[in-house]
């Protein structure tokens, strides 16, 4: 089965690499699938996308022209597919529900830990020969009380090690999951997770329900100085709202591994050129904002699972048999 990899970078080379047979013949293309890309699918039985793909109900009319039966999301999330369309064309739909949440629980850790001791600004201090703590104070994360908005397999994740922490844990989540319970945790609504939380942490998907649910109001509810992470999806919050909450104070600490037009930006090097987006632009000005190019997930561990999980999916899908991972099936 011939598959057209769209957004390939060398580690998806790589990990595909070991799963490329007689089965599976992979050809790969750094650009993204969207409508002026979709003709390089031409030939193949199905395309491998990743998050910032565009497959709304236009694009998937013209793969299904072309022939593809089949789209293998190598990620967790799918809100960037249209599943209406993908159903009422017959194209299968399968994705990588579980890739290693303890890999994007422990980066949203590390920005906590970096944003709160200022571990960046440290690092080139001591580079510069400057050893002075003036600017550097931090606080305790035990005892704080952080909010788990999703407890999910990463939420879960994240939850056992803000316990470990030391940290009382506010979730709020439509399914409640019984095992954050018998980690201290307990589920509230969001005004009171707002209200009460020393650090916010987002490990929701993204749909019509969730999309800015960081917005004016509820950044307006939340603590003063209160810190906000988001390794989940990037229009979880209203970058705008985000940055007056910033100019006001309201927000004291800022992670980002994702950014809601993160799309014609990040898993490129654009260094030699001028970013044109004038919000991600203000973002970078606060020194209390720390922003990674959406590489929580990016470990050895979670990019094997990724490749074998949808090597699996697809090599399913060539023998008529489900995994439980289809969307659309």
């Amino acid at each position: 089965m011939k598959v057209a990899v769209f957004s390939a970078k060398k580690y998806d080379r790589d990990g595909f690499s070991q799963w490329a047979d007689r089965s599976l013949q992979f050809s790969y293309h750094e650009i993204r699938l969207n409508k002026d890309s979709v003709k390089l699918a031409a030939g193949c039985h199905a395309v491998c996308v990743f998050v910032n793909d565009e497959l709304d109900a236009e694009v998937l009319q013209q793969l299904s022209e072309l022939g593809i039966e089949m789209i293998a999301l190598r990620c967790a999330g799918f809100n960037n597919v249209d599943l209406d369309a993908a159903k009422v064309l017959g194209i299968r739909v399968s994705r990588v529900p579980a890739y290693s949440p303890e890999a994007v629980a422990e980066h949203a850790i590390g920005m906590m830990l970096c944003l709160n001791r200022k571990l960046h600004k440290a690092y080139n201090r001591v580079r510069d020969d400057n050893f002075a703590l003036d600017g550097l104070l931090g606080f305790n994360l035990f005892g704080k009380t952080v909010g788990l908005i999703g407890t999910g397999r990463i939420g879960l994740a994240t939850a056992r090690i803000l316990r470990g922490f030391g940290c009382q844990l506010l979730c709020h989540d439509i399914a409640q999951n019984p095992l954050i319970a018998e980690l201290g945790g307990r589920y509230v609504p969001l005004a009171e997770l707002y209200a009460q939380s020393d650090i916010i942490s987002l490990h929701c998907p993204l749909t019509p329900d969730t999309k800015h649910i960081i917005n004016h109001y509820s950044i307006g509810s939340m603590k003063d100085g209160v810190m906000l992470i988001n390794t989940s999806r990037g229009a979880l919050i209203d970058s705008k709202a985000v940055i007056a909450g910033l100019k006001n104070r309201k927000i004291g600490y800022l992670g980002l591994d994702v950014y809601e037009q993160e799309a014609d930006l990040f898993f490129e090097n654009l260094s030699e050129q001028v970013i044109d987006d004038e919000v991600f632009k203000r973002l970078l000005t606060f020194p209390n904002v720390l922003i990674t190019g959406h590489q929580a997930f990016f470990t050895k561990e979670a990019l094997q699972e990724i490749c074998q999980v949808t090597s699996d999916n697809l090599l399913a899908f060539a023998s008529s048999t489900a995994t439980g991972n289809e969307l659309v099936n």
